[in-house]
This record gives structure tokens, sequence and C-alpha cells, in this order.
């Protein structure tokens, strides 16, 4: 199995302006699976297991049609590597690593 990161952001169509009530249903699920995850601002990073996080963006889609939706935009960003496993938290301190040398 492939171990990825993924940033998904749920765009409900036709609904409210506030989306805010179908994307904390959407990290209720996110957050039962087990997987790793960072919500913020425009989207959701979840890191684990490739079927496991596909299986749980499909379980936030069908929660947002039982919610009356109609059409969903589904925006995917998916982060893989062949020589480590890919971690979140490594990432970023990569990058403020190489922040703090300049």
């Amino acid at each position: 199995m492939k171990k990825v990161i993924c940033e998904v952001t749920f765009i409900p169509l036709g609904e409210s302006l506030s989306l805010s009530p179908y994307i904390a249903e959407c990290l209720k699920i996110i957050e039962k699976s087990g997987l790793k995850y960072e919500f913020h601002s425009m989207g959701t990073n979840i890191e684990g297991e490739w079927d496991e996080v596909i299986k749980t963006i499909e379980k936030c889609q069908d929660k947002l049609f039982e919610m009356g939706v109609k059409r969903i935009s589904t925006n995917l960003k998916i982060s893989l590597r062949q020589d480590r496993e890919p971690s979140m938290e490594r990432k970023e301190a990569s990058v403020k690593e190489k922040m703090a040398k300049e």
C-alpha cells in the first residue's frame, strides 16, 4: 500500500453561502476514520494509506449528498514519495528550517 498526503476541498455547489455545516460533517467523518489530518481555512490535509484516504473522501461526498447537496466539486492534490514515507510534519519542518537559514 502507498502512504500519501492529500489536500482535499469539498465545494457543495448551489447551496448557501455558508459551507461550514457541510465541512463540519466531513471533518467528523475524517476524524472518525483515525487518519492524521489538518484542517485549514481552504481545505483539509489528510495523511494515510491510499485506500483509506480515498474511502474517507468518498464517505464525505456520500454524507454531503445525504444532506441534500445535488452537486459537489472536490479538489484533490496528492503528494507521493518513493524515497521515504511522506509526513506532514517533516514537510513543514523542512521549509521552516530553510527559512531560518536566511
